[in-house]
């Protein structure tokens, strides 16, 4: 995979960036046109209500239409029924495809909320799924998520992240967290050459490493001076800076700091290759597999489809198919929304 993202490092400011894309643009889940939501309510209530379910039409309604429509959806089902669409759909089906079509039926930021609150509950915490969401999320999306996240424990994401985090990767993933990224558009190549230098001596040039400078850098500049950031690192190092970071530094801290590096590079990329992991080897992660099928299905499921043959020599489509099937698989081959 390190060549993979070396050959990115070349490509840097060619590759689409989900951090600008406009929601809907490049996803696979957009808006139905021909939207009726007094027709979808009455559809969903046919397939949940009659002997046994209607799967496709589940299917149907909840991949082929945006998340504010399936909102009103949602809103429109609990005041004719008097019931909540997400439990009706927990008590009529089941395992993994229950857990796409609730997810499905849920704001994206109230799903990033409870796939984090997840992440911490009990013994122990899974910093994957810390480092996959706040490393890829954009400023904004990260203000939501804080606001559904908020509402749902009635404490703010940063006060229980830092009862979870320390150290290093803790001060990172706080910064991230904040969702204060620059979002300043313009690229000074004097200052990103800075950057990169000042990256070179708090790693590479020197004994021990200089981690709050990296963090600094990473976890706070923007990403147009990020790009330009990473290209003027491989001139002075003649490395690439994931494989600095790689070299210099072990843990979570390395972990989160090359998913930054990564989504700089090219988001879709990144998820591209979750999503390859999740489904390489014996057996399946769903929870990752629907995780990152379902958040970026609106967002970027065209890009991250068009990274995965690239990397892959093989469609995305084509690769679930012979990994899951059933309801299931048919749920997440119509977020795929198509082989190429």
């Amino acid at each position: 995979m390190a060549d993979l993202w070396e050959d990115l490092q070349s490509v840097a400011n060619a590759a689409p960036a989900s951090f600008t894309a406009a929601p809907g643009e490049r996803g696979t889940i957009k808006a139905n046109s021909n939207f009726n939501v007094s027709e979808d309510v009455a559809a969903l209530r046919k397939a949940v209500e009659g002997i046994g379910t209607t799967e496709k039409t589940l299917i149907d309604i909840l991949t082929h239409r945006s998340s504010s429509q399936k909102q009103a959806i949602s809103k429109a089902y609990e005041e004719t029924t008097k019931r909540i669409l997400v439990n009706d759909l927990k008590g009529d089906t089941r395992g993994n495809f229950e857990k796409v079509l609730v997810a499905l039926t849920r704001p994206l930021a109230l799903n990033d909320a409870k796939w984090l609150i997840k992440a911490m509950k009990g013994a122990g915490t899974d910093t994957n799924i810390l480092i996959e969401i706040l490393a890829s999320r954009t400023n904004k999306q990260i203000k939501e998520l804080s606001a559904a996240y908020a509402e749902k424990t009635k404490k703010t994401l940063i006060q229980n992240l830092k009862t979870e985090v320390s150290g290093d990767f803790g001060k990172a993933i706080l910064l991230l967290a904040e969702g204060a990224r620059d979002e300043s558009t313009n690229v000074n190549a004097d200052k990103a050459k800075e950057d990169a230098k000042a990256l070179y001596h708090a790693g590479e040039k020197r004994l021990g490493t200089d981690e709050s400078k990296f963090i600094e850098i990473l976890c706070k500049r923007s990403i147009p001076h990020l790009r330009q950031t990473i290209l003027e690192y491989k001139n002075i190092s003649g490395k690439t800076l994931q494989k600095s970071i790689e070299k210099e530094m072990s843990g979570k801290l390395e972990e989160l700091l090359v998913a930054v590096v990564k989504c700089v590079m090219s988001t879709p990329a990144y998820f591209a290759e979750k999503l390859y992991k999740s489904m390489k080897g014996a057996g399946t992660d769903e929870t990752t597999l629907t995780r990152v099928m379902v958040s970026r299905g609106e967002v970027d499921m065209l890009d991250i489809r068009a990274e995965f043959k690239k990397l892959y020599q093989n469609s995305l489509y084509k690769e679930i198919s012979s990994d899951v099937s059933g309801n299931y698989g048919d749920c997440l081959n119509m977020i795929c929304g198509g082989e190429d």
